[in-house]
């Protein structure tokens, strides 16, 4: 009876270790496969950035150019990250219960974008707040979330939107201001060359929005130096 009872026991534990190996073997493909598909990509864009450059009347060959086009594809991955971050995935478990019904704002958040209609940068700071509903945040989470939305191709309007609208569908609070300061490459350096135009863009959400008195007390704290 002993062996009989054991027997399966036995099996049962093969069975699951095939389970394992067999996860463990997928797993491994996949990352091989994203690999691939990633060596792929860069290889592509790298190859775009040699065409660009030696299209503009460069030698691509020559030493300082030899590795450029793969340094700006590496360069273009890192601007650009927040297009594989998600704001689940920075606030994780930073969300906290708590009875604490003021405003908190989190300013000189400081924050660099490239503009997606010249590929320059723009950069600036950010100033945040938020009048909780039960829930606070960590305080870091605010400048992750900036820089999730910052580092894509952007416009500062639409950017100051998401971050707003990112904050306010995560903590369902009474109410979000988002302003940013910022200074555009693509009006300093080209086009109109204005060197001490910089652009604010503001959202007003829920209370921020509706009530004038809580608004002043915002741009108030965020705006005085």
């Amino acid at each position: 009876m002993m062996e009989c009872q054991h027997a399966p026991e036995m099996n049962g534990g093969v069975d699951r270790n095939l389970a394992v190996c067999k996860h463990n073997s997928l797993c491994k493909e996949k990352k091989e496969s994203k690999d691939n598909v990633e060596a792929e990509k860069m290889s592509i864009i790298e190859r775009a950035y040699s065409t660009i450059l030696s299209e503009l009347g460069e030698d691509v060959h020559r030493e300082g150019l030899l590795r450029t086009p793969l340094r700006a594809v590496k360069a273009m991955q890192f601007l650009t990250k927040g297009y594989n971050e998600t704001t689940q995935d920075v606030l994780n478990d930073a969300i906290f219960d708590e009875n604490h019904e003021e405003i908190v704002i989190v300013k000189d958040i400081e924050l660099f974008s490239l503009c997606e209609h010249h590929l320059v940068p723009f950069f600036g700071k950010a100033h945040i707040a938020y009048l909780p509903n039960k829930k606070v945040v960590g305080l870091s989470k605010l400048a992750r979330i900036v820089e999730i939305y910052s580092r894509r191709l952007q416009v500062q309007e639409r950017l100051t939107k998401q971050i707003a609208s990112a904050i306010s569908e995560a903590l369902e609070p009474a109410g979000v201001a988002v302003v940013i300061e910022a200074v555009h490459m693509c009006m300093v350096m080209r086009g109109v060359q204005k060197i001490n135009a910089s652009t604010v863009t503001s959202v007003m959400l829920g209370k921020f929005h509706d009530d004038s008195t809580t608004r002043k007390e915002f741009l108030n704290l965020t705006m005085r130096k």
